[in-house]
C-alpha cells in the first residue's frame, strides 16, 4: 500500500488529523491496533472545557481550550450538549483561589459571571448547602466517540482509509528516512507494509513506544485517570469544585447518567490499567463534599484512561508524584531536528480532548509543508457532518426511532438502552462496508449496547445470538466475543461491588458461568 501520509493511532486526534488531510487533498491511511478511540480518547468524562480549570496552573492552555470550545460549539453541535458549567466552592475551601478566580479567568478571556449560593443550587439542586461560592463558565459535554466516528468517516468520504486491529511492527529504514511501515493484523495474522513520505506518529499513550520503533526517543510519563458512571443524571450542568484541580472534582453530565471523576495516579505502562477501589473511595469522598448525593447513589461503571504526558526529563516535575503539574498543552515534535531519528517521522501527544482539531491542524500544517503542499486548512470553518457511522452513540435515539417506528418484528437487543435489531443491522453493514468485521466490542462502541444498569449481562448474550442467527458469528467466534465483551465491562464493574452491584454481578455470574459455562471456554 502506498500513500502520502501514514498516521499511527485513531484516538481523537489522528481521526481529526486523517480528516484536516484529507480535506486538503492528501491520501491519508490510518493504522489503529484496537478500534476507533481505544485509548485515552475513550477514556475521559467527555467534557468540552470552558479552560477554567486550568487557568492557574496552565494559563496558556486555558485560553486555547476556551478558543477551541467556541469553534466546536459552531462545528460540531450534534457532537455536544451546550450544558455550560458551574465552579463551586463549599466551606472550607481555599478563599484566596476562591477570591481571585475571575481575575484570572478574564487573563485567558474566559467568561466568568459570579452567582449566589442559593441561585445556584436552585439551578442545581444537588448541591451542598454549605456552598460558599459559584461562578457560571461556558464548559459543555461531547460526545467523544461520535466526535471521532464523524471525523474518520468524513476522512473517508473524503478518501482516507482506515485499517483497524492493525499493528505497527516496524520500519525500514533508507537515507535517514522511514521508507517502509510493517504493520500485523492481530485479526489475521498477516503482515503488510504500507510506503509513505511522511509519517505521524498520534499513538497518543504508545507514542515513546512508537517512536522508539524509528529509533527516536520521546521522554514521556503516564498518568491513569479513574472514573464513575451514575446510574442517573445527578446534573444538568457540568460542576467543577472551585480549587487547584486534584482528585473527584468534576461531575459530567452525559445522557442519561453523570460522570465523576479523575484521579491522577502515576503508573508504569498504559497496557494493563483498571480502576483501583481506592480511587472509587477518593473520587465518591471528594465529590460528596460538593454534592452529597454522590455518597448515596448507585454507580453502574467504573473505567480509567491513561494521560500521555510529555516532560518526564523536566527536573521540576519529574519526581513530583502529582502528574497535574505537567502541562496540558500539546507537543508537535518534529523528529527530522533530532539526530539519529527518522527525518520523516512526526509526533503529536499531549493536549486535550478539547484542542484535539487544533492539534490535528497544526499537525497537518507540518505535514505539508514537507510535502510542499499549500492547501490550508478547512476544519476551522468547515463544519463537521453529522454521519451515520456515529448516530447511535447518541444516548435517547434508539428508544425514539424504535418507539416511533412500531415495527412488531423489530425485537430489542439491550432493554437498558433500547437498542433494536435494525440499529444493529445498520451498525454490522457499517462495520462490513469498513472491513467486514462485525464483532460485539465494535458494535458496543458504535452503539449503546452494554452501557445501561445490567452491563452487559442480558444484551451481550441477546446480541451474540443474534448475530449467530444472521450468519455474522460463527464456530466458537461468539464465545469468544463474548468473554472479550464480559471481560471489559467486568473490568469496570469489580471495584463497585457492593449492594445493587453486587447482585448484578452475582447474577451475571450465575447465568454466564453456571449455565453458560463461559468460564470453561479457552481465553483467546
Amino acid at each position: 500500500m502506498q500513500t502520502q501520509v501514514l498516521i499511527i493511532g485513531a484516538g481523537v486526534t489522528g481521526t481529526g488529523l486523517a480528516r484536516d488531510l484529507a480535506l486538503r487533498g492528501l491520501s491519508v491511511v490510518v493504522v489503529e491496533k484496537r478500534d476507533i478511540n481505544a485509548g485515552a480518547s475513550g477514556g475521559n468524562h467527555g467534557l468540552l472545557h470552558s479552560g477554567a480549570r486550568y487557568i492557574a496552573s496552565d494559563p496558556a492552555a486555558a485560553a486555547e481550550c476556551h478558543i477551541e470550545n467556541q469553534r466546536l460549539k459552531q462545528l460540531a453541535p450534534h457532537c455536544i450538549e451546550n450544558t455550560g458549567g458551574l465552579f463551586v466552592a463549599v466551606a472550607g475551601d481555599d478563599e484566596r483561589y476562591i477570591a481571585d478566580f475571575p481575575q484570572m479567568c478574564r487573563r485567558c478571556h474566559i467568561p466568568v459571571r459570579q452567582v449566589d449560593p442559593k441561585e445556584a443550587r436552585e439551578m442545581e439542586p444537588t448541591l451542598s448547602d454549605t456552598l460558599i461560592a459559584a461562578y457560571l463558565v461556558d464548559d459543555a459535554t461531547v460526545d467523544p466517540f461520535k466526535l471521532s466516528l464523524d471525523n474518520m468517516a468524513d476522512a473517508r468520504r473524503h478518501g482516507a482509509v482506515l485499517r483497524r486491529h492493525c499493528r505497527v511492527t516496524g520500519f525500514q529504514m533508507a537515507q535517514s528516512r522511514i521508507r517502509r511501515t510493517t504493520i500485523i493484523d492481530e485479526v489475521t495474522g498477516r503482515s503488510e507494509t504500507i510506503d509513505a513520505d511522511v509519517v505521524v506518529n498520534a499513538a497518543g499513550a504508545w507514542a515513546g513506544v512508537v517512536a522508539g520503533l524509528a529509533g527516536a526517543t520521546i521522554e514521556m510519563r503516564y498518568s491513569k485517570g479513574s472514573l464513575l458512571v451514575t446510574q442517573s443524571r445527578l446534573c444538568e450542568r457540568v460542576v467543577n469544585r472551585l480549587r487547584m484541580p486534584t482528585d473527584g472534582d468534576i461531575l459530567v453530565p452525559g445522557g442519561t447518567v453523570s460522570i465523576l471523576g479523575t484521579t491522577s495516579v502515576r503508573v508504569d505502562s498504559p497496557d494493563v490499567i483498571y480502576p483501583e477501589v481506592h480511587e472509587v473511595d477518593t473520587i465518591i469522598d471528594q465529590g460528596a463534599a460538593m454534592i452529597p448525593q454522590l455518597a448515596v447513589t448507585r454507580y453502574i461503571r467504573a473505567y480509567c484512561g491513561v494521560r500521555p504526558l510529555l516532560g518526564a526529563d523536566d527536573p521540576q516535575t519529574s519526581e513530583d508524584d502529582d502528574d497535574r503539574a505537567v502541562s496540558r498543552g500539546f507537543a508537535l515534535i518534529d523528529h527530522a531536528r533530532q539526530p539519529g531519528a527518522p527525518s520523516n517521522l512526526i509526533t503529536i501527544s499531549g493536549g486535550k480532548l478539547t484542542t484535539y482539531r487544533l492539534m490535528a491542524e497544526k499537525t497537518a500544517d507540518l505535514v505539508c509543508s514537507r510535502l510542499g503542499v499549500t492547501a490550508r486548512c478547512r476544519t476551522d470553518v468547515t463544519a463537521l457532518p453529522d454521519t451515520v457511522d456515529a448516530r447511535w452513540t447518541e444516548p435517547g435515539l434508539a428508544p425514539n426511532v424504535w418507539l416511533r417506528q412500531k415495527a412488531p418484528d423489530d425485537m430489542l437487543l439491550c432493554e437498558c438502552e433500547m437498542v433494536s435489531q435494525s440499529v444493529v443491522d445498520e451498525i454490522v453493514a457499517g462495520l462490513q462496508a469498513l472491513d467486514g468485521r462485525p464483532d460485539l466490542k465494535a458494535i458496543g462502541l458504535r452503539s449503546r449496547i452494554g452501557k445501561g444498569p445490567c452491563q452487559g449481562t442480558f444484551c451481550s448474550q441477546r446480541l451474540a445470538a443474534y448475530l449467530y442467527d444472521r450468519g455474522h458469528l460463527q464456530g466458537a467466534d461468539g464465545l469468544v466475543q463474548l468473554r472479550l465483551f464480559l471481560r471489559e465491562r467486568w473490568r469496570g464493574q469489580q471495584p463497585l461491588l457492593w449492594d445493587m452491584n453486587l447482585a448484578q454481578a452475582e447474577l451475571l455470574e450465575a447465568m454466564h458461568c453456571g449455565l453458560f459455562g463461559l468460564e470453561l471456554e479457552k481465553s483467546p
